[in-house]
């Protein structure tokens, strides 16, 4: 389903609206001849003594390296029978998820392509080798493409130079699409002009300290090759948004009710439980967020939530456990580590009665777990607020979220320039509202906040104090009342009243 049929489907859907924005998409590739083709690369402030979060400053896109830990925790799934026998016609999500299995399979026996360069000493290797797994629609049959990518770091921003990379397959068109790393790297592939359809793909993580020591031979023999499938719209069905909503939703919920057993205080309201203070739909919210680019979000608007929201449908638990920022914050729900000081390893001292996994690697890519601390970490960035804004919080914490949320992508300091320019707005925390309807006779450039006018909601642009920080207030208010309407709609919505 491409992406305009999935905007038209999206206005079926219609239950609430909000506005557009401009942007960019970025695409880059190369095209394979029968020897390997190569394109050249262009060359509250947190409690004493424990550090604030730092924003991810870098697109999606541009990813981080996985740690081998990661990596050799990765949980191997059952292997599908050889032979699947259907009753009746099935449903395409279904179908789909079939083909996710058998490209598994298929990937597992393949192995990776390692090239040397060099002799003795001056050895060394050349790249990072992938594997895809193609299905052709027109002959009903598999084959196996293999890329090979250079060696770490890879050289590549969206809208720069295209990426560099080796066809390694005879035959095989390919075209880098987008991502750099486990969790998104993607490319499209064809034969002879028949489009083959990715559904699954192998790579390899390395031991970052051998590639440090240029260890070349150990760093092959020890690398790890995950089988994992980063987002593309071959893969995308209306029903993979609907049950991954449905489980973000339910994993939120098992969150909370797990700090509620356990009766963990909270930090920010003495007396409370952790559990009565944040709310499960801002812990959703945050999942989906956090892996939503901001360039994908300011060009597709609600459709890059449900390109998020597909993944978990399909992947479940294993959904974004691989994702790694430039600034190498880890996992679904993007937490750092910093040689113990990062913000995983704040919430796991700060919030012992959760009793969170210790172990950064295990616990920042176990949603359930980071789910948890991600409960823990926004409940301590409220603890260091003012009081004036603790308390509009408590009164309305989803529509007061927007400050948490900024703690949470940027620490104490985007919170304190956020109540600064709220304060310059002539804008009462009690006054702040759910996003409303724009229409396009007054519509304004956003990111904005909402101001209660009577029955009405008028929305005002946020003035430029952090633009990352900004969109992702923006990205929160524009799905986080979605998540308690009735039925099994998703966040896919229209754009707010404006009319093409």
């Amino acid at each position: 389903m491409n992406t305009l049929a999935r905007y038209s489907a999206a206005l079926i859907l219609l239950t609430s609206a909000f506005l557009t924005f401009p942007g960019c998409t970025t695409t880059g590739g190369a095209t394979a001849e029968i020897e390997p083709t190569v394109i050249e690369p262009e060359r509250a402030p947190p409690p004493a003594q424990e550090p604030a979060p730092v924003a991810d400053q870098g697109s999606k896109q541009e990813e981080g390296e996985v740690p081998l830990a990661v990596a050799e925790s990765e949980q191997p799934e059952k292997a599908p029978p050889k032979e699947v026998v259907v009753h009746g016609p099935r449903n395409r999500h279904e179908a789909i998820h079939d083909r996710v299995a058998e490209a598994q399979t298929l990937l597992r026996d393949v192995e990776l392509q390692y090239v040397f360069t060099g002799k003795g000493k001056n050895q060394v290797l050349r790249g990072r080798p992938v594997a895809f797994a193609l299905w052709s629609e027109k002959t009903q049959e598999w084959s196996i493409a293999h890329i090979e990518l250079p060696r770490p770091p890879i050289k590549w921003k969206p809208g720069g130079r295209p990426l560099a990379f080796r066809t390694l397959t005879p035959g095989i068109e390919a075209q880098h699409v987008k991502g750099t790393g486990a969790e998104r790297l993607m490319f499209t592939f064809s034969r002879n002009g028949d489009p083959l359809k990715v559904y699954g793909r192998k790579f390899p993580v390395f031991d970052n300290t051998l590639i440090k020591h240029k260890q070349w031979s150990a760093v092959a023999q020890t690398a790890k090759p995950i089988v994992y499938l980063p987002f593309t719209e071959d893969t995308f069905d209306a029903a993979f948004v609907t049950s991954g909503k449905a489980f973000l939703v339910s994993t939120a919920g098992q969150a909370i009710e797990e700090l509620r057993r356990a009766k963990v205080p909270s930090a920010a309201f003495p007396g409370e439980l952790l559990a009565d203070v944040i709310p499960p739909q801002v812990i959703t919210t945050l999942a989906v967020i956090e892996q939503t680019d901001d360039a994908d979000y300011m060009d597709k608007q609600a459709l890059a939530f449900d390109d998020v929201l597909s993944q978990y449908g399909l992947k479940r638990e294993e959904a974004f456990r691989y994702s790694v920022s430039s600034a190498k914050a880890l996992g679904p729900m993007q937490f750092t580590n910093r040689k113990g000081n990062g913000t995983y390893a704040v919430v796991v001292r700060r919030c012992p009665g959760a009793k969170l996994d210790p172990i950064f690697e295990r616990g920042a890519t176990n949603l359930l777990n980071a789910m948890k601390a991600a409960v823990c970490l926004l409940d301590l960035d409220l603890a260091g607020m003012r009081s004036d804004i603790r308390l509009a919080y408590r009164a309305n914490p989803e529509v007061l979220g927007i400050f948490p949320v900024a703690a949470y992508n940027g620490g104490s300091r985007n919170v304190a320039k956020l109540y600064r320019v709220l304060t310059r707005m002539k804008v009462n925390l009690g006054e702040l509202t759910q996003p409303g309807v724009q229409v396009a006779d007054g519509a304004v450039a956003c990111p904005c906040v909402w101001k209660a006018e009577g029955t009405h909601a008028r929305p005002l642009p946020i003035p430029k104090y952090n633009n990352e920080n900004r969109w992702y207030i923006e990205k929160y208010q524009s799905i986080v009342r979605l998540l308690g309407t009735a039925g099994d709609s998703a966040f896919t919505q229209p754009s707010a009243g404006l009319s093409e």
